[in-house]
C-alpha cells in the first residue's frame, strides 16, 4: 500500500499544483490513491473515472497536466485511451499505473504515447516523483519491468490476429468470430492457426492465455 510522501511541510503549496486525472476502476484504490496524491503539496487531483471511456471526455473537461491510468479497466482499456488522448488532449501526459508489469503492456503502453509505466507496488513518493518528471518531458519506466521488455522482444502478432484472439476469448465459435470481425470463417481459422503457432500454445485457448500474459492482447 502507498504511503504518503513526506518531502515538504504539508501547508505549502506552490501558486500552482499540477492538475492529475485519475482512471481506477477499484473504488477503495482510487480513493485512496486521491487522497494520498492531495496530501502532496504540488498535485491536485481534479478528476476521478472507474472506466476507460470516460477518460477523454473527464481530460477535456477538467483539462489535468496528467493522466494517471490503469490497463484494465471497463469500457476501453487504459492503453488504448492513451492512445486517444494523445490525438484529444496531447497537452496531457499520461502515466500508467497498473498492477499487471506485462513487457508487452510496455511495449504497448510507448506506442500509445506514454509518458511512463509504473506498476502499483511502490511507494507514493515514487509516484510523486513521476508525475512530476513526466510533466517536465521526462519518460519514467520502472526498471525492472523495462529490462523484461527488452529480453522478451516485439510482440509477434499481427493487429488481425490480435483481434481474432479477443474475440475468441470468451469461448466464441468461429463462425462468430467471423461475424463479429466481418471476415470468413476460413480466414479466421487462418488467424487462429497462425497465432497459436506464434505463441507455441495447442489450442486458442492457450494462445489467449499466453497473448494475455506476455501482455500483447
Amino acid at each position: 500500500m502507498y504511503e504518503p510522501a513526506n518531502e515538504t511541510p504539508r501547508d505549502h503549496r506552490p501558486a500552482r499544483s499540477i492538475r492529475v486525472l485519475l482512471a481506477e476502476d477499484q473504488r477503495m484504490m482510487r480513493g485512496a490513491l486521491a487522497l494520498l496524491l492531495g496530501m502532496e503539496p504540488d498535485i491536485e487531483v481534479v478528476a476521478q473515472v472507474a472506466a476507460g471511456d470516460a477518460i477523454v471526455d473527464a481530460a477535456l473537461a477538467h483539462r489535468p497536466d496528467v493522466a494517471l491510468l490503469d490497463i484494465e479497466l471497463p469500457g476501453v482499456s487504459g492503453l488504448d485511451a492513451a492512445a486517444q488522448l494523445r490525438e484529444q488532449a496531447p497537452d496531457c501526459r499520461v502515466l500508467i499505473l497498473t498492477t499487471f508489469g506485462r513487457p508487452g503492456y510496455l511495449r504497448r503502453a510507448m506506442e500509445a504515447g506514454a509518458a511512463g509505466f509504473l506498476v502499483k507496488d511502490g511507494p507514493v513518493e515514487e509516484l510523486a516523483r513521476a508525475i512530476r518528471r513526466v510533466l517536465t518531458g521526462q519518460t519514467v519506466v520502472d526498471p525492472a519491468l523495462a529490462a523484461a521488455a527488452l529480453s522478451a522482444g516485439p510482440n509477434p502478432l499481427t493487429a488481425r490476429e490480435c483481434d481474432v484472439l479477443k474475440a475468441s476469448a470468451d469461448g466464441a465459435t468461429v463462425a462468430d468470430i467471423a461475424a463479429k470481425l466481418h471476415l470468413s470463417e476460413s480466414t479466421v481459422r487462418n488467424y487462429l492457426s497462425a497465432a497459436i503457432g506464434k505463441t507455441g500454445t495447442r489450442n486458442r485457448a492457450e494462445a489467449v492465455r499466453e497473448a494475455r500474459q506476455q501482455g500483447w492482447l
